[in-house]
């Protein structure tokens, strides 16, 4: 029976006074509730799933290692805000440029208009090259007449010189090739209808 199982003999009242007194009774708590609180602690300890507590010794406190000790003074352990905290990790692992190329894909409608954003689309961006796919080659040729302005929009949001090029690409077509076998210099669709 450890210490805290044992019932603390200076309960006075709590406590039946002979051994024969009913102790099947509806016990008595004590007015400050440590009893209800060790109950409580117990409980829990015996819940299933519960890792059981550990305590830090004041031993390993101190051993937090040279420059790493608790104090008043503000050090890298303490809570920070959230945008500070991202901010410093998208800077280290130098991900400025690429976030706000996405929030770029992200705000497309909002840049080059709700028309041109219906019919082309920006599928990736690398060294300066942005790559869009447009529904139709007649606005694959209406983009590339569109494209100065939109450079200069999209370096007016990244910074200058974040966009130097912009490569139109039109529809995706369908492939007529079907199966292992195939004509090498066929003429396409063509020659199937006779």
């Amino acid at each position: 029976m450890t210490t805290d199982d044992r019932p603390d003999q200076s309960e006075g009242p709590d406590q039946p006074d002979q051994p024969g007194e009913d102790a099947t009774a509806t016990p008595q708590h004590r007015a400050d509730g440590l009893d209800l609180a060790r109950a409580a602690a117990r409980a829990a300890a015996a819940s299933p799933g519960t890792p059981p507590a550990r305590r830090r010794s004041s031993t390993a406190r101190r051993r937090t290692g040279p420059g790493k000790a608790s104090g008043a003074r503000p050090d890298d352990r303490d809570p920070q805000l959230l945008d500070q905290a991202m901010g410093r990790l998208i800077a280290s692992h130098g991900w400025e440029v690429d976030l706000k190329v996405q929030g770029v894909f992200g705000r497309w409608a909002e840049l080059v208009g709700d028309e041109v954003a219906d019919h082309c689309t920006p599928e990736s961006f690398d060294d300066g090259r942005l790559v869009v796919r447009t529904d139709s080659t007649a606005w694959a040729t209406q983009l590339k007449l569109l494209a100065p302005a939109v450079v200069r929009r999209l370096n007016e949001d990244l910074g200058h010189g974040t966009v130097t090029l912009i490569e139109v690409l039109g529809p995706h077509l369908p492939s007529w090739k079907k199966g292992r076998l195939s004509s090498r210099d066929g003429r396409g669709p063509r020659d199937t209808y006779g």
